[in-house]
Parts: C-alpha cells; structure tokens; sequence
C-alpha cells in the first residue's frame, strides 16, 4: 500500500450553496462541509496535504474561469489528486450527470453547470499516479455510467484507467440529504467523522477502501442512501489517512490537554492556543459527537480567542450558531448558555453593534441575577460589560449609575485592592471626569 507524499499531492475542494434558480434550493451547509475537510485534509498530524496545495472553490459563478481554476489546482499533482464536489445534482436530456453551479439552470444545465464528463477528462488527463473522486450531490451515482447494478463491482468503462477512484453519495436515482439540526450534509459529516474518529479494527493508516467501507456501512445503519463506489487497479488500496482510532487520545487526555491550554490562555493570550483549541475540538467531535458539553465549552473558548486574536465579528457567528445550540437543548438560562450570551455580547460590542450589545446585556443580567444571584462574578462581569456599551454610545449617565453600584458591592466583597475593583474605579473616574466636562 502506498501513501500520500504532500508536496507531490493536491487537494481540489467545490461547491454551491447559492442557486438563482428557485428550484434549486440553497444548501447553507456546503460552505461548512468544504472549510471542515479542507481543516481534516490539510492537518499538520493527520493531513494528505499542506494548506497551500488544497484548493476551495465555493459558489463560483462563471463555469469558464471555474475551468481555469481547477486546471491550476491541480497543477503539480504527481501522487495523489482529490477532487471533492458537494452541491445540487442535475440530470441532463441523455440522464448525463452536470455537477450544479450558482447559475444553473435546473431544465437546461448543459451552458449554466459543470459537466461530470468534462470534470472527469480534466482528472483522468491529470499525471497523478492515484486520483480519488468524491461526489456528494443528488443522482451522482449517474457517475458511475448506465450500466452499473453493483454498488461495490466491476470496473468502469469511463474510469478505466490506473489508479482512478469514485465515490458518490447516492445511487443513481437517490436524493442525497440534509439532515436538520446537522452542520454537514448526511454524507460529508459521516465522512469527516471517519476521518477523524477512525476505524478500530484497521491498521495505522486509513486506504480508501477502508474509509467507503466504515461510510457504507454507517450511513446504511442510519437509513441513509448508501454511497457507491468504483476503482481500478489498486487505488482502493491507497492510503488516505492515519487512523485516528489508533493511539488516539481518551476523554480523560483531552480534559487533561484542555486544562493545560486554559492556564496558557489566562496566563498568556487566547489567541495564541487557537491551533491546539481546534485540534481539541475536532478530537471531542470525533469521540463524543457534536452535541456534548465538553464541544461546545471548546468552542466557546474557539470564539473567545477568535474575539481575542482581532476577528469579533467571526466570534459573533460562531457564537450566535453555538446559543441557538445550546438555548434548544439546556434552555437560556442553563450556565454554558449563560456564558455563551456573556461573549456574544462582548464580541457583538466589540464588532461596532453596540445597540445589539446593550439589548443582549439588558436581557442577560437579570437572568444571571435571577439564576446566580447579584454577588456572582458573571454578574458583575455583564454589569461592567453593560456600563462600558452604555458610556461609548452616550449613555452616561446610567453607565456611571451602574458602576458605582458594582464598585459598591466590590469593595464589601472583594476588597478595594481587587484587581475587578480596580477596573471599575479606572472606568468610573473617566467617565465621572467626562460628565463634569459635559456640564
């Protein structure tokens, strides 16, 4: 079995979210799906390739120069190529398969989509020893040729050539899916979750025919549309990934390795543990799922840093998605979702929403007052946060009002050499200056 050497290997990743047609509808997970297997291909550990040789093509609008950049994504591939396509499926008058693009045209796909059959001359012209192919669109099972019954048989006449790997998310007349709730579409997320979680009864390294079979077998567990593939040769033999199952890390070594990047991160800057908080978070999806606590802290502290690191207005996205999350399945008032208000309303301030900020804040702490009570330290925190939002858009006068009130309660408690009290006395002298100047 041979394996990918990255500076020969390259990366190829398209898709449509967007359709102008409106029997198209839009696919708002295709951006995730590309950014997510663009972050599972391009691992510093685990990856096939660095992240200057994988290539995202998102929403491309013209099919001519969607040609070109292909064409140059692929230039440079010797060993390995990959090319991954996830959107709307379109059958043509002959049931050829066109590959959907912004501007396609459900009844009439041949001038406005991406021909499966042009696609397909441009890899197989390619001096890749090993190409693997990866459809996730309605009907591309199509892919595979009229007269292909067995999902995991014979050689294709139109791939018949070394070292040529296909593999579709659906039969030929099935429907590929988007399950709600889910961040991927039903074959990419189960996809990427092989990757990262492994297979624990295979060997250090993933082949191919590793990866499609554990997705087979999966998705066909779920109810799913089974996925299909064809390889010539032995491309099915290729080794595409590590296995993470392998010496992989436990729960117990992540909250061990998490504990660690939380004293940095207090201790030095958030936006310096960015890398490790990523790689953390795609173990935890891997070995807990999407949905567990322990993910969502982590992408709480994701968010932070992001904030931290110069970028609030991707904080706020990535926050706002995490609440609607999180309010769903704990409630508003659960402590995680709490938390999660406190730094949407930081960032959102920080961003220049301002206004936003307040009326999330003016929400925030009575529930935080309600649950915890007006001692609590998050208290405190969303007052300090509320007066400053107040004071840079005016309001004065009430920002003063609530800091002296929280200086109050500091002092009792705290102690007038803390370092919170001391933050507020510096606010409360600005903007007590600021309001003498102003009569």
């Amino acid at each position: 079995m041979t394996g990918a050497v990255p500076e020969e290997s390259r990366v190829v990743l398209i898709g449509t979210s967007q359709y102008t047609d409106e029997r198209l509808p839009p696919i708002p997970v295709v951006e995730q799906c590309l950014h997510d297997l663009r972050d599972v291909l391009t691992d510093p550990d685990h990856g096939l390739v660095g992240a200057e040789h994988c290539t995202v093509l998102l929403d491309e609008p013209d099919i001519a120069q969607l040609g070109r950049r292909i064409r140059e994504a692929m230039a440079g591939a010797t060993g390995l190529l990959v090319v991954y396509f996830v959107g709307h499926g379109i059958v043509g008058r002959r049931h050829e398969l066109y590959l959907g693009l912004p501007d396609s045209d459900l009844e009439h796909p041949t001038f406005g989509s991406l021909s499966y059959d042009a696609l397909r001359d441009q890899i197989l012209d390619s001096p890749a020893r090993t190409k693997v192919v990866i459809l996730d669109s309605c009907y591309s099972g199509r892919a595979m040729g009229e007269t292909l019954a067995d999902p995991v048989g014979a050689i294709v006449g139109q791939l018949d050539i070394d070292g040529t790997y296909l593999m579709t998310s659906a039969q030929r007349d099935q429907v590929a899916l988007v399950l709600e709730g889910e961040a991927h579409t039903a074959f990419t997320g189960r996809l990427l979750r092989v990757l990262k979680t492994g297979i624990p009864e295979a060997g250090e390294y993933l082949t191919v025919d590793d990866v499609f079979q554990q997705l087979s077998t999966v998705m066909t567990a779920a109810g799913l549309p089974r996925p299909q593939k064809r390889g010539s040769q032995n491309s099915g033999r290729f080794r595409i990934a590590r296995n993470h199952a392998i010496s992989a890390e436990s729960e117990e070594d992540l909250d061990v390795r998490m504990k660690e990047i939380i004293r940095r991160g207090r201790a030095e800057s958030w936006a310096k543990q960015l890398p490790d908080l990523r790689k953390v978070l795609a173990r935890q999806q891997a070995l807990l799922g999407d949905g567990h606590a322990k993910v969502w802290r982590t992408e709480q502290l994701i968010a932070h840093a992001t904030g931290e690191g110069g970028d609030p207005s991707e904080a706020v996205e990535r926050l706002r998605d995490l609440f609607v999350r999180q309010s769903a399945e704990l409630g508003e008032e659960h402590a995680d979702t709490l938390w999660t208000r406190h730094l949407l309303a930081v960032n959102l301030g920080e961003s220049g929403l301002r206004e936003e900020a307040i009326v999330a804040l003016r929400s925030l702490l009575p529930d935080l007052r309600r649950v915890s009570g007006h001692l609590d330290p998050a208290c405190w925190r969303a007052q300090h946060v509320l007066a400053v939002n107040l004071a840079l858009t005016g309001w004065i006068e009430e920002s003063v009002a609530l800091l002296k009130e929280l200086r109050t309660m500091q002092k009792v408690h705290l102690g007038e050499g803390a370092p919170q009290t001391g933050r507020v006395r510096r606010d409360l002298m600005l903007l007590s200056q600021e309001e003498a100047d102003r009569v």
